[in-house]
Formats: structure tokens, C-alpha cells, sequence
């Protein structure tokens, strides 16, 4: 054995027993080039080594499934009217945590471009992002850039940001998250696979020149952050949105000549994957000339052409024979592109440099579910759940009547429940869509599908102080949380993407709450008849001082909604309405805000969460749908009860009246966050029929106040108008952040 190639393959990340098994696919020992392209292929951001044998458990089939997950580079369902809704969710957390602005621009358009290569024109695009303690200098200034990266690319790209969520906690700090989804449209039967069809069929990258920012990338994202971090610059991307623009539309138009064979988006792992993945989907191999790629620098090595990850690429089959109609429409959109391969019937990927031969890999052993190692990793119950068990909530003193107003007063300017304007005022949610979004105050985002009655509901959620309490019951309570604000909205939830942010896969309490949280994803997606379509795995948010993000598994949902008439939106109408809560009631404060941001108090067990009540209230809400009785509904999450009547009544510039109930603690009754919960208003005279619907769902219903016409009224008392809510509401994220 070489023991210089093996210090530069554990030097690049890969393990000693994975160069073995290296030197036994090739028969030999590997070149340099040959080491690099397995350590990224091979990397935990492209092989998903440590995770797959878990994913693989999760439900992927379904009545409207048109592509299962790892089959395409984005999931597929069936929405009728002849047409298919392409959707995606991805992490960029790594580049964003050193280069924020770049980091988060390049995840949007990397996850765009994921829908696009299958054929699907981008309607909408969402986010999740999390972030350290919001008075830190360094978080002020990774929202800023994050921000501002996220708006100024999707704003020039022309595609609407329509939703999303952010969230604050120390946990957070050094490791932050941007979770990027798109969504977009597509005819059935007109998707493009990522294959690479016959041999013969010239190969085209196409878009901007390859240069050397993003080289190593995948590998970047493949393990801890640490303080030498930033020495990784050079693996950040640079995005353009006016190519990505160019490319989107050149793209719908080869796609239109029906020459396209395949089409993959060079993302992690750029030339090497994409060349790799479209070679191993259809059984083929490719030969690259690299020397023909366009480049931004002249003296661009062979390895560094095939691991730059520079954005705004795609990589397309033709069919052999169209190469002069697709070059055409090339030109006219003032692209660059080139001929850099064809498909062969070798098997392997082949690259060239100048007439050398500089690699020479099977293409499947580069791939997921091919040669790429699968792990089963151990896993043990993290030690702090015995600081959750030592919990009770008879230790927490009761809120007095005197508290409940400045308590609730501080609840809405806490970080995780204040107005995130300051966000999304930077986001345009109407540029460029021909498919409107109707921008009514809703639980989930809607988007009106042009040429049908039907509109798509769409949401991400995720609430990882849950998770980390419970790993397997909190993933049950995101997924139904998504369920549950498209039901609000009066869409039908169809699939699911995940987004699975954790620490080092090898520190085996973060296993136990991966393989916990999937485990009750996959419970959860059951139950509710929504089916993973895929996804990204991202390991490593954790520090090399040990420190690792709660455990994230962010859910990003589309739901259906077959009428207008159907969408219930979330803001009080009129006064005199009658305010109901639907749901089970229960003493508890576990993992509210309250808890841990009023109390101080970190450790504590799940909400109270049963997923047939669950099941049971998203029935009542279809059916309340249908009803059209309800003027106003709206899920209760974070904050509880009192922010969710503050919610509908900001949302529609309406007051309410509320009274305590002497049944439970006045906290939990205020601010706990125990789930199957939502807010109903309703005309007085429907609330008899109200009643009894829920009743068939055998869903208990609480009569707790009316909507009135400006003030907050507690118990009798005033605490003035909704505009002063609105006041402290609105204004304090943006204050700190800019202070």
C-alpha cells in the first residue's frame, strides 16, 4: 500500500477501510484525481453513508407519488388537471455560516435549479432558517447577510418567496441552518428524468464557465464547524441570478424540442456527480473531455474542473443528431456552453485532460445504491433525558391574574414569536409568478395553480426544542404540524420533503436522535398519507467543541386545495363572532417559549401529543372546509393560546375578549403549547353546528370569548387596543437586529 495516497485520502476525509475498498473497485491503487472524486462522491453530503440505511425505512409510495424518492433530483406528485407539482427542500448551512450572503444566494438557486432539470417551471420558493442568540453581534450580522442573500436572489430570479419560518436559540450559535424549498409546476408525462439514455448521446454542459470557487464543497459540508472554518472560503459559491434566470428559460425551451434525453444540475460535487449519477441511473458511462469545459481561470487542473462546484451549471443529454438545434437556443440566450463527452457503454466515467487520462471509475461505484459504503452506526440514549425526567411542572409556580398582561406583552417580542416582517419584507412573495399567490393571512402559503380552479397549500415546520425533548414523538409533531396548517388553510396534504439537520453522525446520542426522529417521521407520514418524496441529510452541525444543533428535521409540505372557496384564512372578521378552541385541554408547559424563555427553564419533557386525536382534528377540519361555517381558523403552536388569539386578531386589526378557566394553571391555560389545538371564530348563529361537528370527530369545543372590535379585554379587564399588540409584535426583531 502507498502510504502517501493513504495520508491523502484520510487527508480528503475518507477512512482507511474506504481507500481498501477503493483499491478494490479500480484493481489497483488510485491516482490523486481518482482520490478527490471519491472523497466528495463518498462524502456524507452526496453518499449519505450514515443515514441511508434509516431514509430507506421512510414511506415513499402514494396515490399521486409520480417519482419516488432517489429516483429524480426532486420529488413528484399528481395534483390533477393533467399536472405535477416538483418540489424540494436542501441545506446550505455550512457556506452560510462562513460567507452568509453567498452562502444562502447559492442554496436558492442550487435548489431552483433542482426543479427546473426535471422540466418543472418554479412557482415558489419557501425557507427555513435558524440562527444563535439574537443580541450577538456575530448572529446580527449571519441574519443580515443571510437575509438579504435569500431576497436579493430569489427577488432577481423572478420566483416569490411565499413562506417560511425563523428561529433563534443559542443551540444555534456556531452552527446555523438555511434550509432552502422550491416548488414548481410541470404537465404529466413532460418531466425529464436525470438518465443519460443510449451511447453515443453527446454530453453538454452549459450555463456559466467553471472556475475554482465551491472546489471541495460536499467534503466542506461533511464535517464540523470549527475555527479554522473560514481557511474553507474558497468552498463557498458564488451565484448570479440574472444566469440562473437565462438558464431557467433556455432550459424550458431545449426541454420543448424533445432532444433532451437527460438533464442534471451540477450542485455538490459538480462535473463528478452529475457525469457519475446521470451515467449510473441508466447502466452507461461517460467519456469528459475537461480541457473543453469553459473555464474562468486558464490554469485550471483536471481534479479541479471535475470538484468545482461554480453555480449557474447544468449538464444535458441530447439525443445524438440535435446537437445543431439545441446549440441554437443556446446562442440565442447568449449562454455559455460546450461538447465536452459522450455516453458510452463502458460503464465507467471517464475524464480526459489534454489527451490524458486522468480517471477511470465504474459510475455506480460512485453513487447511492451503488458502491458508495453504507454504514450502521451505534447509538445510544443521550444522557441529558435524565434532566428531562427530573421535570414536574407542580415545581413552577403558577402565573397571578397581576402578571398576565406584561407576561404576555413579553411573549410577543420573543425572538420565536414576534413578526418576522423585518425577514420577509425583504422577500418579494408577487415578483415574476404567473400562478399568483393570493397573500391572504393564512397558516400555510397559497399559491393559486394558473388554468385550474385549484390552489397549492405550502408550509415548512419544524420545532426542534420538541425534538430534542423526544426525538421520535416531536418529528411526529412537526409532520403534523405541517398537516395541520395546510388542514387550517383548507388544502388536503399530499407529500412531504425533510430536510435532516444534525450533529456528527459518529457521536452516537446524535444517532439515537436521528434514527428516533425518522422513525417517527415515518410514523407520522403513515398516518396521514403523506409520503416522503426525498430530500437532504445534513450531518455535522456541530462544533469541534461538541456542541450540536438541536436536532432539526425540517418538514416542507405541499398540500392541494381543489377551490378558492375552500381556503379558510386565519383573521378575526367581525366583532360579536364567537371564538372557540378545538381540541384536547391539559395542564402543560412542556418545551413551551413560556417555559424556557420567560422561566428559564431548559430541560422539559415533549407537549402533550396523541397522533389519533390528531388524526381526528385534521378530519374535523376538512370537513370544516367543506362547511364553509368557520370565519376564521387558526393552528395554536408556539406561545400558546393567548398568541394565537393575538395572531387572528392582529391579522384582521379586530380585538378580543377572553376569560381564564379555573379547570387548568393559568400558564398552561395561557401559553402552554400542547398540540391537536386550533382557534375557531364563528358567527353565533352557526355555533350550535359547529358543535356538534366536532363532536362527531369526538373533539371537545370551548366556548372561550368573542372577537370585538378594537380592545383586548382579559377576564373584564382592558389591556388596550390591538394596535399597541401590533406595536410590540412587529417592531421588535428588526430593532435588535439593527441596533
Amino acid at each position: 500500500m502507498n502510504s502517501s495516497l493513504l495520508e491523502q485520502a484520510q487527508q480528503l476525509g475518507l477512512l482507511a477501510e474506504e481507500y481498501d475498498h477503493i483499491c478494490d473497485i479500480l484493481g489497483r491503487e488510485p491516482n490523486f484525481t481518482e482520490l478527490s472524486i471519491f472523497s466528495v462522491m463518498w462524502s456524507e453530503h452526496c453518499s449519505y453513508k450514515n443515514s441511508i440505511v434509516w431514509l430507506k425505512t421512510l414511506p415513499k409510495e402514494g396515490t399521486k407519488m409520480l417519482a419516488e424518492a432517489g429516483e429524480e433530483n426532486a420529488g413528484l406528485v399528481d395534483i390533477g388537471d393533467g399536472l405535477a407539482c416538483c418540489f424540494k427542500i436542501e441545506s446550505h448551512n455550512h457556506p452560510s455560516a462562513i460567507e452568509p450572503y453567498q452562502g444562502a444566494a447559492t442554496g436558492v438557486g442550487g435548489i431552483n435549479r433542482d426543479i427546473f432539470s426535471m422540466g418543472a417551471r418554479p412557482i415558489a420558493q419557501l425557507n427555513s432558517l435558524r440562527f444563535g442568540n439574537i443580541d450577538s453581534e456575530r448572529t446580527k450580522w449571519l441574519v443580515k447577510g443571510v437575509v438579504k442573500g435569500i431576497g436579493d436572489y430569489g427577488n432577481a430570479f423572478g420566483i416569490p418567496t411565499v413562506g417560511g419560518e425563523v428561529y433563534f436559540d443559542d443551540c444555534y450559535e456556531q452552527n446555523i441552518l438555511v434550509n432552502a424549498m422550491s416548488v414548481g409546476i410541470v404537465e404529466v408525462g413532460k418531466n425529464i428524468s436525470a438518465g443519460a439514455g443510449q451511447p453515443g448521446n453527446p454530453v453538454y454542459i452549459f450555463g456559466s464557465a467553471t472556475g475554482k470557487d465551491g472546489i471541495h464543497g460536499a467534503a466542506f459540508a461533511s464535517k464540523d464547524m470549527s475555527e479554522d472554518s473560514i481557511n474553507d472560503l474558497p468552498s463557498v459559491q458564488v451565484g448570479d441570478p440574472f444566469w440562473e434566470k437565462l438558464i431557467l428559460e433556455a432550459s424550458m425551451e431545449i426541454i420543448e424540442t424533445g432532444s433532451v434525453v437527460g438533464m442534471q444540475d451540477m450542485g455538490a460535487a459538480g462535473i463528478t456527480c452529475s457525469t457519475s449519477e446521470m451515467s449510473a441511473k441508466t447502466n452507461v458511462g461517460m467519456d469528459i473531455y475537461l480541457d473543453k469545459v469553459p473555464m474562468r481561470q486558464s490554469d485550471m487542473k483536471g481534479w479541479e474542473l471535475l470538484l468545482s462546484e461554480s453555480q449557474e451549471r447544468m449538464l444535458v443529454i441530447v439525443e445524438k443528431g440535435k446537437e445543431s438545434e439545441i446549440e441554437k437556443i443556446f446562442e440565442k440566450w447568449d449562454l455559455t456552453y460546450a461538447h465536452i463527452g459522450e455516453v458510452t457503454d463502458s460503464g465507467n466515467v471517464r475524464y480526459y485532460m489534454n489527451g490524458e487520462l486522468e480517471a477511470d471509475i465504474p459510475a455506480q461505484s460512485l453513487v447511492l445504491g451503488g458502491g458508495a459504503p453504507v454504514y450502521n452506526r451505534t447509538w445510544k440514549e443521550p444522557a441529558y433525558f435524565s434532566e428531562i425526567e427530573k421535570f414536574d411542572l407542580n415545581n413552577i409556580q403558577d402565573l397571578d391574574e397581576e402578571e398576565w398582561e406584561s407576561t404576555t406583552k413579553k411573549i410577543l417580542q420573543l425572538p420565536n414569536i414576534a413578526s418576522k416582517q423585518w425577514v420577509y419584507q425583504q422577500y418579494d412573495s408577487m415578483v415574476g409568478t404567473v400562478n399568483q399567490s393570493t397573500n391572504k393571512p393564512t397558516d400555510a402559503a397559497v399559491v393559486k395553480v394558473k388554468g385550474t380552479a385549484k390552489s397549492l397549500a405550502l408550509t415548512v415546520d419544524c420545532n426542534s426544542r420538541y425534538i430534542y425533548a423526544n426525538p421520535h414523538k416531536g418529528t411526529q409533531i412537526a409532520v403534523s404540524e405541517a398537516a395541520r396548517n395546510i388542514r387550517v388553510t383548507g388544502g388536503v396534504p399530499t407529500a412531504i420533503t425533510n430536510c435532516l439537520n444534525f450533529g456528527n453522525p459518529y457521536n452516537e446520542e446524535v444517532y439515537f436522535q436521528f434514527k428516533s426522529a425518522i422513525e417517527g417521521m415515518g410514523v407520522a407520514c403513515r398516518k396521514f398519507d403523506t409520503p416522503v418524496t426525498g430530500g437532504n441529510v445534513s450531518f455535522y452541525n456541530q462544533s469541534t467543541n461538541g456542541h450540536a444543533v438541536y436536532p432539526t428535521p425540517t418538514i416542507g409540505m405541499v398540500g392541494i386545495i381543489e377551490n378558492q372557496d375552500q381556503v379558510m384564512s386565519m383573521n378575526f372578521k367581525d366583532e360579536g363572532d364567537s371564538i372557540l378552541l378545538i381540541g384536547p385541554l391539559c395542564n402543560d408547559l412542556g418545551s413551551s417559549q413560556y417555559l424556557a424563555k420567560i422561566k428559564g427553564v431548559e430541560y422539559s419533557n415533549c407537549p402533550e401529543f396523541d397522533l389519533d386525536i390528531e388524526y381526528k382534528l385534521h378530519q374535523f377540519l376538512e370537513a370544516l372546509s367543506k362547511s364553509k361555517m368557520a370565519k376564521s381558523v387558526h393552528d395554536l403552536s408556539e406561545g400558546g393560546l393567548m398568541v394565537a388569539c393575538a395572531e387572528s386578531a392582529m391579522a384582521g386589526n379586530k380585538g378580543f375578549s377572553l376569560c381564564s378557566n379555573p379547570a387548568y394553571r393559568n400558564d398552561s391555560w395561557l401559553f402552554g403549547e400542547s398540540q391537536s389545538r386550533v382557534l375557531v371564530s364563528i358567527n353565533e348563529t352557526h355555533k350550535k353546528d359547529l358543535v356538534a361537528l366536532a363532536e362527531q370527530f369526538e373533539l371537545p369545543v370551548i366556548h372561550i370569548g368573542t372577537v370585538t372590535n378594537d380592545d383586548i379585554i382579559v377576564n373584564g379587564n382592558s389591556w388596550g387596543s390591538i394596535d399597541e399588540f401590533k406595536s410590540l409584535y412587529s417592531s421588535s426583531i428588526g430593532s435588535t437586529i439593527e441596533s
